[in-house]
């Protein structure tokens, strides 16, 4: 089988690790059948658990209020039955912002052109933090122009990443139905 197969076949990754990534399997398809995507699920604290869950909607209109407390009422009953987490906890359920997290590899693809920062899990020519005009995708590479030239980026290799607040971003959302 080519290596151009292979990845056409491999499951998408997870936005969240650990049990954060438990929950996200347990309330990704339910969210999916409602018009949702999950961009990413974070398990914070200890005495008292914080999970948070941002989500889109599939169709790519705003995320309203009223579509977070849909998602917030789906996400309650799955984990009520479900019951991966001991004792209570907060459920936090929103959209993702303008300057949203970048956590799936469509979302370089789909923010193209548009300036992201983020943290590498192992340092590229000595630095770990990076920052530029996202360029787009080739297969599982990012490819991002930063001030100094123009660099490619493992997918897998990203910790974290998200867009940067600038007017070109404002005025993309803006003109968003």
């Amino acid at each position: 089988m080519s290596e151009t197969c292979v990845r056409e076949m491999r499951v998408p990754a997870l936005t969240s690790e650990g049990r954060a990534a438990t929950i996200e399997h347990l309330v990704n398809t339910p969210l999916k059948a409602e018009g949702f995507e999950i961009v990413r699920v974070i398990l914070s604290g200890e005495r008292r658990p914080k999970l948070q869950i941002m989500v889109e909607r599939a169709d790519g209109r705003a995320v309203s209020i009223d579509d977070c407390a849909q998602a917030s009422r789906l996400v309650s009953a799955v984990l009520d039955v479900e019951d991966p987490l001991s004792g209570p906890y907060v459920l936090e359920v929103s959209s993702p912002g303008i300057d949203r997290p970048l956590t799936r590899l469509g979302d370089f693809k789909s923010f193209a052109g548009f300036e992201a920062r983020g943290e590498l899990r192992v340092p590229l020519a000595g630095r770990r933090r990076f920052r530029g005009r996202l360029l787009g995708v080739d297969h599982d590479r990012i490819r991002l122009e930063t001030e100094r030239e123009e660099i490619e980026l493992s997918f897998d290799d990203i910790q974290k990443a998200k867009l940067v607040l600038t007017d070109d971003l404002i005025a993309a959302s803006q003109d968003r139905p």
